[in-house]
């Protein structure tokens, strides 16, 4: 299924609209691998998420080629220091061709609003990490956080949004409450996105594409269903039948 993005000033369809809100994670173990999977996604419409261990490969290299392909870029590197340390690498993502960054939650409230003021002075969208869709309730207590999931999100996002950033990471789970207490403008980032039938692999807290967007994500991340089928362009667009 080879669909692309339609001309200038055409009308956008549904199925447009629900791939534009993919996130597509190039989770993968060489800068090779992520050019070629980027090249089947071109003219789709959907996002490209850089997280760590390509960053560890590639640095902010493939940033600048990946926007000449005319993909809007998350760069998920989940930035967790003292404030000073997170401002000035701060400054330095957002002076090149990202689109959205993200720092966590736990990094407090001052670590947060520097950020959060760096992102509006650039015009990049600053988001923050609540609970990883890897951690379920016995995770959480495991290092010491005493409140139940959904309790903890709630609260890091509430103190997200009061320090300035644009939205948070959460599972998609927690988003008919984030919505409830963030309102609609705030927005929510979800992995842990899975079609109806695939591996939950290391996520715990997951739901489907079309539930996530029921409940009201923003942006849907989505890793092996896409970068590991053997057709990354038609799994993309197959998220959603």
């Amino acid at each position: 299924m080879q669909r692309d993005q339609g001309v200038p000033g055409s009308q956008s369809s549904p199925a447009d609209e629900k791939i534009a809100r993919v996130m597509a994670a190039l989770d993968v173990d060489s800068a090779d691998k992520a050019a070629e999977i980027a090249k089947q996604l071109a003219g789709t419409g959907c996002w490209l998420k850089i997280g760590l261990e390509l960053y560890a490969l590639s640095g902010l290299s493939l940033v600048q080629k990946f926007k000449e392909m005319g993909f809007s870029i998350f760069l998920d590197l989940k930035l967790h220091d003292i404030p000073n340390t997170v401002a000035r690498t701060m400054q330095v993502l957002v002076d090149s061709a990202v689109d959205m960054i993200n720092v966590h939650c736990a990094g407090g409230y001052e670590m947060m609003a520097r950020a959060a003021e760096i992102g509006r002075k650039s015009g990049k969208k600053i988001i923050g990490v609540t609970v990883l869709t890897s951690m379920g309730q016995e995770e959480l207590s495991g290092v010491g956080v005493n409140r139940m999931v959904e309790d903890q999100v709630i609260n890091l996002a509430l103190l997200a949004q009061k320090a300035g950033l644009d939205g948070v990471v959460a599972s998609a789970r927690e988003v008919v409450s984030l919505r409830r207490e963030c309102g609609a403008d705030f927005l929510l980032v979800t992995p842990g996105i899975r079609p109806a039938g695939s591996e939950q692999n290391d996520q715990v807290r997951v739901l489907t594409p079309k539930e996530a967007l029921e409940n009201g994500s923003s942006y849907l991340v989505v890793g092996r269903p896409i970068t590991a089928a053997v057709n990354p362009r038609e799994a993309l667009f197959k998220l959603f039948d």
